[in-house]
């Protein structure tokens, strides 16, 4: 399958009074064409950075990209020209933010806001930008789209609201649309609804998706594969079952564990025990050592060599290792 996008060593931190902060700390991913990999794991992970990162949206100062590749069709993100990067933002890749309210202009229309990036990267007149966003916001099932487009943002619901941002992403017809935590302050009728809308989307358009959540709920119904990430790495990613079934890293198996489940019977949720690493100065091994309750003397020293379980299904731990798995059988 074709890749749309490759991450290479990412490595983004924060300079800040109490030091520098390591948010990011060497990510590999991939993205496909067509497909929507999600990116999960607790607040804090690194999860918005490495999104962020990709729409060369870090501010700087504090932020930094300190090393590493971002290449988009060909091209190092990280290489370009504020002038470049701004003719690629909304055209080829486009964001959905985690607040609509917030990511939306409160004392501009609808309309004004949703073509406003239209006529500028596609040179549109004003009645050809004002169809295409008619035709958006019947995409994203919006009724009376004509009439809402004259409405301002605090005259619709938060599903409404999370639907335009999504028309306003949509509307230039970008070839990845990253969605960070798209979902999170939605009731779950709503949830669902924006997860279908998705799907059909992606259907019709062929756009693929990086999902950002730390909700294990939605990465079920909508991701093709998973990359979990802890303390700025990625440390485990494979496909949806594989993550779902055959989930090889304690910290996978815990986030897994920590939600409820209709199919299993249960007295109460299992939480991982503990805190995330100080990044300000993280552990020399694996970050997750501290909580681990298979954690042996090499995890807090050595950092976990990359085992690759089978073409798409790849881990960064320890107990990957011949030595350790013997250990275990005995």
């Amino acid at each position: 399958m074709e890749k749309i996008l490759e991450i290479k060593d990412l490595h983004v931190s924060f300079q800040t009074y109490g030091g520098k902060v390591q948010a990011v700390r060497g990510v590999h991913l991939d993205v496909h064409k067509g497909e929507t990999l999600a990116i999960v794991g607790e607040s804090g992970c690194g999860k918005s950075v490495t999104a962020n990162s990709i729409m060369k949206l870090i501010p700087s100062p504090p932020g930094t990209i300190e090393r590493g590749s971002i290449t988009f069709k060909g091209r190092d993100i990280t290489r370009l020209s504020d002038k470049e990067v701004r003719a690629i933002r909304g055209v080829d890749i486009s964001m959905i933010f985690q607040d609509p309210m917030t990511a939306l202009n409160p004392t501009l229309t609808i309309g004004t806001q949703l073509t406003e990036g239209i006529k500028q990267h596609q040179r549109l007149s004003q009645a050809e930008a004002k169809k295409k966003a008619t035709e958006m916001l019947n995409l994203v099932g919006i009724p009376s789209p004509e009439e809402r487009l004259k409405q301002y943002p605090h005259q619709f619901s938060g599903g409404m609201r999370q639907r335009i941002v999504i028309a306003m992403a949509l509307i230039c017809e970008p070839e990845l649309l990253i969605a960070d935590e798209p979902t999170t302050a939605l009731d779950v009728t709503i949830q669902a609804q924006i997860l279908k809308l998705f799907d059909r989307i992606q259907q019709e358009t062929g756009v693929s998706i990086i999902l950002i959540t730390h909700d294990l709920g939605v990465v079920a119904k909508i991701a093709d594969r998973i990359a979990v990430m802890y303390a700025g790495k990625i440390i485990e990613v494979g496909t949806r079952r594989e993550i779902f079934y055959q989930a090889q890293h304690p910290y996978t198996q815990g986030l897994l564990h920590s939600v409820p489940r209709l199919d299993q019977k249960t007295d109460k949720l299992v939480p991982i025990d503990g805190t995330p690493p100080d990044l300000f100065a993280p552990p020399e091994g694996c970050p997750f050592t501290a909580r681990c309750p298979l954690a042996m003397e090499v995890c807090g020293k050595v950092y976990p060599f990359h085992a690759d379980l089978s073409h798409t299904h790849a881990v960064e731990c320890w107990l990957q290792d011949e030595r350790a798995k013997q250990h275990l059988a005995t």
